[in-house]
């Protein structure tokens, strides 16, 4: 892949980091409609009653109604070919309801890494590894 094709895949993860960290759902279903390809793959590791661009969309209703500041912080992102990988941190405060659980008012801070894969300038499948496991400790939901 050219640099400058690389260079314009990071651009688009960027527009799709700095909406969600908006935490303004309405701005992030906006960068979801521009930057997903309608037959976008997205594995996501929750039943959503949904695919590919919807439930991405769903995703980020639910995680930001949970944790309203929620931020994404990228530490490290690569490309190659048509891929991007974005490592992350992410961190929030638990205020809203979240996997069953009530609000806790507890922070959290838990790692991911997500790999895009782009066709015609836009995602079109993401696969991604959450830590979970850290995120429920630190709501109390398992033991530590």
């Amino acid at each position: 892949m050219p640099a400058a094709e690389a260079m314009s895949n990071i651009a688009v993860i960027q527009r799709f980091h700095t909406a969600t960290n908006s935490g303004d759902p309405a701005l992030v279903a906006q960068a979801v409609n521009e930057l997903t390809a309608p037959d976008l793959v997205f594995h996501a590791p929750v039943a959503l009653g949904a695919t590919g661009p919807e439930a991405l969309k769903r995703v980020w209703e639910v995680l930001l109604r949970a944790f309203p500041d929620l931020h994404v912080t990228v530490e490290e992102t690569i490309a190659e070919g048509d891929k991007v990988v974005s490592r992350n941190t992410v961190t929030g405060t638990h205020l809203g309801e979240y996997r069953g659980m009530p609000p806790t008012g507890k922070s959290v801070g838990y790692g991911e890494i997500f790999v895009f894969r782009f066709a015609d300038g836009r995602i079109a499948e993401i696969r991604g590894v959450v830590d979970v496991l850290t995120q429920l400790r630190q709501l109390g939901a398992l033991p530590s």
